[in-house]
């Protein structure tokens, strides 16, 4: 095994992050190589719920946000990869939905108005009704209205098998980063006693970008984590549904996606308002509690008597912004060879890489010829947290 190698691009990160960017630098000819320190998309990339979002869920107070403009065409953009004929060849991803939905129980329609309004939903917002439902709300029962959002929902560990496919040769399991340098320029990291010179550094490890900077002695930017408490809800009975449950506010009052597990069945992953605020601070039992109370309200013809349960922690992890607030965009700062970034969403993945991409285009980076990396030790691909926690 060589002491030092050389690469054009060196990621520290395999989330979804680091893995579509390796794949958009791989097209281009970049050589790379991706370093992760656990598993392949085991931080918050398989704790995501896979929805593509287009910027609707952000337009309910009616205004148009910054988040609303910069998201808006990532469902195209993702459409088109996972047709085959996008920036990446994503066609073995499994699409969950080819639409996420907008649900209004009841007479509940204050907010809706605003909604409508909005430029970022207009034209993309269709109500459904009838066999047109997802099948978790053709019940006579359901008295609520639903539309229809170009927003699709994909099975995140198959898009992360996909990736790791398309990573060839690049991926290297490693424990030990530390800096390496020449005089006081960052020229690449060890890894594991390994030296690895790189043209550009980018750190895309989400959470665990912290670390890495203050190993860096790096003091900006710096990281904020926003924490969510979902659960989860396995059974026989659940139908599938994708949809965000409207409240009296400008979140959703409940979002559910539905998962395929191992044994067959369905599992619904619960986030939305329930899973932020008062949800973060409730223990398990009481959020299991919350969230029990919260579906036999809205939809009393599911049958959960024999639903497992579980909650999971997952904390979003950003650059810091003022108040703890949710950034619009994917974020990139450069320091020399260094890249410091986080996509801040999974639907983001794609701005992220495009914000590094036109740094190296700036900055007149270009591939430059090497061996292939044969003998790297990979690291394993993550495990759902529903199997995880509900086998």
């Amino acid at each position: 095994m060589p002491s030092a190698i050389s690469t054009d691009v060196l990621i520290v990160g395999a989330g979804v992050a680091g893995l579509w960017l390796n794949a958009r630098l791989r097209r281009q000819g970049f050589s790379t190589v991706v370093v992760e320190s656990s598993t392949l998309g085991g931080g918050q990339t398989l704790k995501s719920q896979g929805i593509i979002h287009g910027g609707a869920k952000y337009a309910l107070h009616g205004a148009l946000s910054g988040a609303s403009e910069a998201i808006a065409d990532m469902p195209r953009r993702w459409r088109e990869a996972l047709a085959g004929k996008g920036e990446l060849n994503l066609s073995g991803v499994r699409l969950l939905s080819e639409a996420h939905y907008l649900w209004s129980p009841g007479t509940l329609a204050g907010n809706l108005t605003s909604f409508f309004a909005s430029k970022a939903v207009r034209g993309r917002v269709d109500q459904v009704k009838g066999d047109a439902l997802p099948p978790a709300l053709q019940d006579p029962r359901f008295k609520g209205k639903v539309y229809r959002l170009a927003e699709l929902v994909i099975d995140v560990p198959s898009l992360i098998d996909q990736l790791a496919e398309l990573a060839g040769d690049s991926l290297l399991a490693g424990q030990i980063i530390e800096p390496l340098r020449d005089g006081d320029a960052l020229v690449g990291l060890r890894v594991d006693g390994r030296d690895i010179f790189a043209q550009r550094i980018v750190l895309s490890a989400g959470g665990g970008n912290a670390e890495l900077l203050n190993a860096l002695h790096i003091a900006r930017p710096t990281m904020q984590r926003r924490p969510l408490h979902m659960v989860l809800v396995k059974g026989p009975t659940l139908k599938p549904l994708y949809a965000h449950c409207l409240g009296g506010g400008s979140k959703p009052r409940i979002t559910v996606t539905t998962h395929p597990a191992a044994n067959g069945q369905w599992v619904w992953y619960l986030g939305g308002d329930i899973a932020e605020g008062d949800g973060v601070a409730r223990d398990p039992a009481e959020q299991i509690a919350t969230a029990r109370k919260e579906l036999s309200q809205l939809l009393p013809w599911i049958d959960l008597s024999q639903a497992q349960w579980a909650t999971v922690r997952v904390d979003r992890a950003e650059p810091e912004q003022s108040g703890l607030t949710r950034p619009d965009n994917a974020f990139l700062d450069v320091q020399g060879r260094l890249m410091i970034g986080w996509p801040t969403k999974l639907a983001l993945a794609p701005d992220f890489a495009d914000r590094v991409l036109a740094s190296l285009s700036r900055d007149d980076i270009h591939p430059t010829p090497q061996p292939e990396f044969t003998d790297f030790p990979k690291p394993p691909v993550a495990q759902t947290v529903w199997d995880q926690l509900l086998p």
